[in-house]
């Protein structure tokens, strides 16, 4: 308690010498100073700490705690200003005009400035779908001052706050202008950001633990927070995310009190936790989650669309959502909207003759694609309960169609990091795997990572069609809502033709957490400012 108190009433010099210091060193003296630690345990621990070279989720996670965005998305899904304070559009909205709010620093105590966020822009953009989208309508970005920049456009692009906003796979964060001059092709190893936590790299044990210190000169917005966005208040001293991989020993350690929050607890362990007086389960992503089934398109079968569209006829998605434990009242029996179900786009498009498994045109389309009974390399992430179960269940339904399935069970880093080999099975490569996404991941044909065919295509799956490529790219130019509309069908359609992925089932998942833990919001990423620990 004597501690906390210290900390608010630091003097102006030690603040000075706080913010002159290294992250390491700031961080590593929050840490002694607090008192109030948080103990979270997530979906899986913390692999790699550069959230544009990776499109894991771990890397996101970490992002929202380290940096911050330009614009973020509220609880509603809308862009709103985050480190900008000010914007102005054009009337033919070719030209905007962004203004950094004024006060912003690094970790290292450097301003930030306009120049970090043009390089962050660009770095961003030669990884992320959505970056190259916009790039590809002529966009040009160009710094005004230490505080401004413009970003101006040849053609059309209807879709500029939603793009600066980008949540997830790849978010836009900001980073120093000097890390953000690294190739997007290589992973950056500095951690400095300006965001509302610190990261302790040297207490960092990938494995079994990551620290964050609460950021002693982060200056959130006035606003409430709202979704990813408004006032990052940081109520708590330090953040430890743990790596628990055994489900059971997970949920003792929540209901012992040893951890503080658990966001994926084993769906058949709800009963127990609802009966635990010191443990209640919260929406924290009331959309929901899906189960993507991702084929590589560079290696055969998947190399042929016939077996690929194979893939969708043995795919059960009640029995993949029953394997995994989902409740019955958790999930719908079939949803093949590319778009998610429940959702403003959600559509039927395309989807005749999938709502169940059918063994026997799945077999005839694998006939018809020529496939030769060669080994399929599923990756199986043993550290996932649910992508481990949906694996084992769709295994053993393409073995009834005719496939020659091998499974390779892998940790997620693990599998995070071979599913971007483009080589063939017997240099490491590889022909299945599974992730599971949310409505950040999927709401709209621009932002989904996993829709987007681009030839070349370097996110792990590597689809090429330049026409549902050409589909996206008319959406994301449209301001006319019924048009949108027709080429969402259009989209789909499409996309079930190509089959990028195979929508495995959606399901709602609760996060488990202590009671004297308040503050969660609906944030769909696991996020912990605005959260207390009594």
């Amino acid at each position: 308690m004597n501690q906390s108190r210290s900390r608010r009433g630091l003097t102006r010099r030690t603040v000075m010498a706080l913010a002159g210091a290294a992250p390491a060193v700031i961080a590593t003296r929050a840490a002694h100073a607090a008192d109030k630690v948080l103990k979270v345990v997530l979906a899986s621990d913390l692999k790699g700490i550069d959230p544009v070279f990776n499109t894991a989720t771990y890397a996101a996670y970490h992002g929202y705690l380290v940096y911050d965005q330009l614009f973020a998305l509220d609880s509603r899904g809308k862009p709103q200003p985050q480190m900008v304070e000010t914007y102005e559009v054009s009337a033919d909205r070719s030209a905007y005009k962004f203004r950094l709010r004024g006060g912003l620093k690094f970790h290292d105590g450097s301003p930030v400035r306009a120049i970090d966020a043009v390089a962050s822009i660009l770095r961003w953009k030669d990884r992320d779908v959505v970056g190259k989208a916009m790039f590809s309508a002529g966009a040009k970005l160009e710094v005004v001052d230490d505080l401004g920049f413009t970003l101006t456009f040849s053609q059309p692009f209807g879709l500029v706050l939603d793009a600066l906003s980008k949540p997830t796979a790849n978010a836009l964060f900001v980073m120093p202008e000097s890390v953000a001059r690294t190739p997007a092709t290589a992973q950056i190893s500095s951690a400095v950001g300006s965001g509302p936590f610190v990261f302790v790299k040297e207490e960092w044990r990938p494995g079994e633990k990551a620290v964050y210190a609460r950021n002693p000169h982060y200056v959130p917005r006035t606003e409430k927070a709202d979704g990813l966005a408004g006032g990052k208040v940081v109520k708590v001293d330090r953040v430890e995310w743990l790596s628990i991989s055994d489900p059971n020993t997970a949920i003792s350690a929540l209901t012992a009190g040893e951890i503080d929050y658990l966001q994926n607890p084993a769906m058949d362990t709800y009963p127990v936790l609802k009966a635990d007086p010191k443990v209640r389960l919260a929406t924290v992503d009331p959309n929901g989650s899906m189960l993507w089934i991702r084929p590589n398109h560079l290696q055969p079968p998947f190399d042929n669309a016939k077996a690929r569209q194979a893939l969708l006829h043995v795919v059960d998605q009640t029995a993949i959502l029953q394997a995994i434990g989902a409740p019955s009242e958790n999930y719908r029996s079939f949803c093949g909207a590319f778009f998610m179900c429940g959702m403003p786009l959600e559509t039927s498009a395309g989807t005749a003759g999938l709502e169940g498994p059918n063994l026997e045109m799945a077999k005839a389309l694998l006939k018809e694609s020529g496939y030769d009974g060669r080994p399929v390399i599923f990756l199986q992430p043993s550290d996932l309960s649910a992508n481990f179960n949906a694996t084992v269940v769709i295994a053993d339904s393409m073995r009834k169609a005719g496939f020659n399935v091998q499974i390779e069970a892998l940790d997620w880093g693990t599998v995070s990091t071979r599913r971007n080999n483009k080589g063939p099975v017997d240099k490491g490569g590889w022909n299945l795997f599974t992730t599971v996404a949310t409505t950040l991941d999927a709401s709209t044909p621009l932002t989904n990572p996993y829709l987007a065919t681009p030839c070349p295509n370097e996110v792990a799956g590597f689809p090429c069609d330049e026409e549902l490529e050409r589909l996206r790219k008319s959406w994301s130019q449209s301001n006319d809502e019924q048009v949108r509309a027709q080429l969402v069908d259009q989209i789909q359609t499409r996309a079930y033709q190509v089959v990028p992925y195979i929508n495995g089932g959606q399901w709602k998942q609760y996060t488990a957490i202590r009671t004297n833990i308040s503050g969660l919001g609906p944030t769909t990423i696991p996020v912990f400012w605005d959260v207390s620990k009594d």
